[in-house]
């Protein structure tokens, strides 16, 4: 490939192995959730819940960086399985209020020993190393 074009190889991009590394390591949940039937994406909602346990659904998309389209179809999800319930703010009826249920909070039980059920299948980086990419990525993610 010609030289001017050298910014277009994917070897070249930083984009990529940040892609890859995330594909790779949300894999690495699925047979944790799968047999809960939970994708990875509605395990990160709930995590969110298990902490607050009740949260906007726009203070949810900002923790989760995801948009509007993309929470509705999945707090319908974990509405329908019993996890959470939605409801229109009394204040506020523009504003949905997400709430974990208490089945919700039962497969908080089956989900606590996932971190340590990856953690101990290895990680390619040192503890100091993990530490360090965690800082840089939200270095990247905070920078506005």
């Amino acid at each position: 490939m010609a030289q001017e074009y050298e910014q277009l190889l994917l070897k070249n991009q930083l984009c990529f192995p940040l892609y890859a590394c995330s594909r790779k390591i949300v894999g690495s949940y699925t047979p944790y959730l799968k047999p809960l039937g939970l994708t990875y994406t509605q395990y990160v909602v709930l995590m969110v819940m298990w902490e607050h346990g009740s949260v906007n659904v726009g203070q949810l998309g900002e923790t989760l960086r995801l948009d509007a389209g993309t929470l509705t179809p999945l707090l319908k999800r974990l509405e329908t399985a019993g996890y959470v319930t939605r409801e229109r703010s009394k204040e506020d009826e523009r504003i949905t209020i997400v709430s974990v249920t208490k089945e919700g909070e039962v497969l908080k039980e089956q989900c606590k020993d996932i971190p340590l059920k990856l953690a101990q299948n290895g990680s390619p980086l040192s503890s100091k190393e993990a530490k360090e990419l965690y800082r840089l990525l939200y270095r990247i993610l905070d920078a506005e």
